[in-house]
């Protein structure tokens, strides 16, 4: 089964689609206000000759994984959009070859060349700064769910159940070393997917807090503004707070307000359990300044401190610049990497530099992310599940990534917030993934569902 089973490209196809923000998103340095989606089309092949449609979005958020300001934010994502079509070619001249790959084999087959493509692409366009690594993940990450979906559908298998030895030629000490002898993606995965998943909701550096703060110059579109409002009508008791980093005292106060105003809406509702994970997107200069602040909010808000789960990448992405030791830090609360892991040589780097576990995103690559929580189950390390405030199929295929493994508490939906509106078609066909009710999202609908479970 296993080499009829592997696949190849037929044909591509591309779509972009862009998105204004309903409300702007303030993390780190940078404010959001739009976005743009890559939706991909593959057409696959099996070698027993059978074809079927993959289907892969993802926006392509350079203010994240490209936040220098020395780079206008429309040549980052002609950049990345220029390292898709690249990668993309590549994938299919490995199927003109007559080579038939599983995804994750092919993914790994052409790793090494993500960064070429990425320095090729920063030099014709002559971009100030060179395109991060991060980004042309980010970039690709459409092209890689696609094959994936297109694997499972081209075989009538749901995705997730074609990682074990029936339909894949190597087991995991290929990639992950003799531990794993015998090992498969499939030992480290549910076997269906959890009928639930609680939402972490995203209170940005710009969000109202409470009604009384709402303005004339918020939208006036029948959706919550302020955080007591969204609390009240979907029920949440998961958040993700943005922190400056660069200011504790502004991080100590906002991290004070937001705990008051979800333990008063939750006591009004007769409710109390909440949890809080925060996140300054590397604006902490050192693992010092970190600790003043998990000291502080232990001392001065001891409700929050009692609930945080986790911090977020606090410090800078470049571990191998400033080899930042982040023991100490670990030992107060867990320190989970995001943007400073884009594979498994730089997890590894965050594992002996102290920190607890990995932040893991579907726009790091749906076969990249799957070796990560296969690394991280197999040692006992934690992993949360984030996201791009990822609209349409995007939302749909991290939801479903969620509730094949087993992160901290829930997953991070945060589209709801600011692009509410965007792929109303997606929103209409997996209804029970885009509404929010007693803080979770139902995923039954992608039980018995081909593929990662993605369709238009």
């Amino acid at each position: 089964m296993v080499l009829e089973s592997n696949i190849r490209v037929v044909e591509f196809n591309f779509e972009y689609r862009d998105a204004k923000f309903r409300v702007p998103l303030k993390f780190g340095s940078v404010i959001m206000n739009k976005s743009t989606s890559l939706i991909v089309r593959a057409i696959v092949e099996n070698k027993a000759g059978k074809q079927n449609e993959g289907l892969g979005s993802m926006p392509l958020a350079a203010e994240w994984a490209f936040p220098s300001p020395r780079v206008d934010n429309e040549k980052k994502v002609e950049a990345m959009k220029l390292v898709a079509e690249r990668y993309s070619e590549m994938v299919m001249a490995v199927g003109r070859k007559g080579k038939f790959r599983h995804p994750i084999d092919l993914f790994m087959e052409l790793e090494e060349e993500v960064p070429k493509i990425t320095r090729k692409v920063s030099e014709e366009l002559r971009l100030k700064e060179p395109l991060p690594l991060l980004a042309s993940l980010v970039a690709i990450s459409p092209i890689d769910a696609a094959l994936h979906d297109g694997f499972g559908k081209v075989n009538g298998i749901c995705s997730y159940d074609g990682y074990g030895p029936k339909y894949m030629e190597h087991d995991l000490s290929m990639y992950l070393g003799p531990r794993f002898k015998g090992k498969y993606i499939s030992d480290y995965i549910r076997s269906s997917y959890a009928p639930e998943l609680p939402v972490f909701h995203l209170v940005g550096g710009l969000d109202k807090l409470t009604k009384d703060e709402v303005g004339p110059e918020d939208p006036k579109d029948g959706l919550p503004v302020s955080l007591d409002e969204w609390i009240k009508r979907d029920g949440l008791f998961c958040f993700k707070i943005k922190l400056r980093g660069n200011d504790i005292d502004w991080d100590v106060k906002r991290t004070k307000a937001v705990t008051e105003v979800i333990i008063d809406t939750l006591e009004s509702e007769g409710r109390k359990e909440f949890y809080l994970s925060v996140d300054s997107n590397e604006m902490h200069p050192s693992p010092d300044a970190v600790l003043e602040y998990l000291v502080r909010i232990k001392r001065e808000v001891p409700e929050a401190f009692e609930r945080l789960l986790y911090v977020e990448q606090p410090v800078s992405r470049d571990l191998s610049r400033y080899m930042f030791n982040m023991k100490r830090v670990a030992e107060v609360k867990p320190i989970l990497a995001d943007e400073a892991v884009t594979g498994l040589k730089t997890f590894d780097l965050a594992l002996s530099l102290g920190w607890s576990g990995v932040a893991l995103k579907t726009c790091k690559c749906h076969s990249s992310i799957l070796l990560l929580v296969a690394k991280a189950e197999e040692l006992g390390i934690p992993y949360s599940i984030q996201d791009l405030t990822c609209p349409g199929l995007a939302l749909v295929h991290s939801a479903g990534f969620a509730a094949r493994t087993n992160p901290i508490k829930g997953f991070e939906y945060n589209a709801r917030q600011y692009l509410p509106f965007a792929f109303p078609e997606v929103q209409r066909r997996y209804s029970e993934i885009f509404k929010v009710k007693n803080g979770v999202v139902k995923t039954q609908c992608l039980n018995n569902t081909l593929g990662l479970g993605l369709n238009l």
